[in-house]
């Protein structure tokens, strides 16, 4: 199944995300030891910013 025209270009339009989703925060704070998976919990960890590059 194909997308429509017009929802190709709104994603053409999309900017650069500013913020790490869940996963991608755990684990570089797992990377980091500021997480520790058997003692913390995922819900209410802080934003991390997507880094520049």
């Amino acid at each position: 199944m194909s997308l429509d025209r017009s929802l190709k270009v709104a994603a053409k339009h999309a900017g650069k995300r500013s913020v790490m989703t869940r996963a991608e925060r755990i684990s570089k704070m797992i990377a980091d030891k500021k997480f520790d998976p058997t003692k913390d919990k995922a819900l209410g960890i802080p934003k991390t910013l997507v880094p520049k590059g």
